[in-house]
């Protein structure tokens, strides 16, 4: 089993996984391979690949479904999927991720919300403010924060991590439609729009926010640092919370969750799924068993509890959740109007659009004396390249036309 859920939360949440399939007759081989947002898996993937030892199960997410799916090389899970009414159990969003050519090339896990605003309670109760809601009352927050000799914002200049700040970012400036012209479509027109001018220009000054206190930390160093109290604020996924329980912390006594600044009534998500590879279909029986398992209420539950996610089951009750996940669930539930798949976490385009995306957008963060015309004239000439490029690539366009 190759992922790469690797910190603390994570592992438990892993562990869950071996140990309910071990009680399923089913042993899990753990190779987890450290890196935040999956770089460093996927380069061993390709590798293991590409010298004749795949994995039998991998953690293969997003955009990636359709790629290794158009290969030849996964296990269509057509007949657990079938047999079980995936297509009625879950989220019309998951179920379309799933599926490439009209057959189920992976099994969901869970859905987390990338756009989620973290504060420290007691610091805000203090100094008596109230989570941000919009991008002007969050620079509001902050000057008070500052002013009190507390860091307003916990944020690493890891690209990965500056990437996630700017597709919230433009999420809030613009809205689910817009954000999907910009980084699924990757249209030139959009790049170079006022609204990505204004997502460009708010980066920097956010960044500012750090006060100084930026360096490229792994995330899971991040949530410790704000753990401990010595920033404010924190924007990140809500694996975060996971995290933040490992480290002593209560989710609504010591930390609030709320929607990122401008984007509290949308759902920026990332789906973890798992595929399997056919190999000479030796494993089949054990991978659909794992496959079923997976999909189980109990193991919804109690995996997304663990992970900081939410299931992917339509029929999961909220009641259950805690007041971050039953926001995340109930946002996610009203549709994909309201939905926006992260860059970032490959849910939007191909892996060599979003690293290269990534690598400009973290290019303009680190240089204070690049013009945003500059960051989006760049961008634009991306976009077209890759459209000239990715026309034969599968997934590459918008995911919702993948079926």
């Amino acid at each position: 089993m190759l992922h790469w859920w690797t910190s603390a939360s994570e592992r438990k949440a892993a562990d869950l996984l071996a140990a309910r399939l071990a009680a399923e007759g089913v042993q899990w081989q753990d190779a987890a391979i450290p890196g935040g947002a999956g770089i460093g898996a996927g380069k061993v993937l390709k590798g293991r690949v590409l010298a004749g030892d795949p994995p039998e199960v991998t953690q293969i997410i997003g955009v990636a479904v359709a790629e290794w799916g158009e290969m030849g090389l996964l296990l269509e899970l057509d007949n657990v999927a079938g047999a079980d009414n995936w297509n009625k159990i879950l989220f019309p969003t998951v179920q379309n991720l799933i599926q490439y050519r009209k057959h189920t090339m992976a099994a969901p896990l869970g859905i987390h919300r990338v756009n989620t605003l973290f504060y420290n309670r007691a610091l805000f109760a203090r100094l008596k403010l109230a989570p941000p809601r919009t991008w002007d009352e969050f620079e509001a927050v902050s000057r008070r924060l500052l002013a009190a000799g507390v860091q307003p914002l916990a944020q690493s200049s890891e690209a990965w991590q500056v990437a996630t700040l700017f597709e919230n970012l433009v999420l809030a400036e613009s809205g689910p439609e817009f954000y999907r012209a910009l980084f699924v479509r990757r249209s030139p027109a959009a790049a170079a729009d006022p609204r990505t001018a204004h997502a460009l220009q708010r980066l920097r000054t956010v960044k500012g926010w750090a006060a100084g206190q930026l360096a490229e930390r792994p995330w899971a160093e991040v949530v410790r640092r704000f753990a401990r109290g010595e920033a404010g604020m924190m924007i990140m996924g809500d694996w975060a919370k996971a995290e933040l329980n490992e480290q002593g912390a209560a989710l609504d006594r010591d930390y609030g969750c709320t929607g990122a600044p401008g984007s509290g009534q949308y759902h920026l998500y990332s789906v973890d799924t798992l595929s399997m590879f056919a190999g000479d279909y030796r494993h089949a029986q054990a991978q659909e068993r794992m496959a079923r398992l997976l999909l189980s209420p109990a193991l919804q539950a109690d995996f997304n509890l663990l992970k900081g996610s939410v299931p992917v089951r339509r029929d999961a009750d909220p009641a259950h959740m805690d007041s971050c996940a039953r926001a995340s669930w109930s946002i996610f539930a009203r549709g994909s109007a309201l939905q926006a798949p992260s860059l970032v976490h490959r849910m939007a385009v191909d892996e060599a659009s979003r690293d290269a995306i990534i690598a400009e957008i973290h290019r303009y963060f680190l240089d204070d004396r690049a013009p945003v015309a500059v960051a989006q004239r760049r961008l634009a000439a991306l976009f077209r390249l890759f459209n000239i490029t990715s026309q034969g690539i599968p997934g590459a366009q918008d995911p919702d036309r993948r079926r």
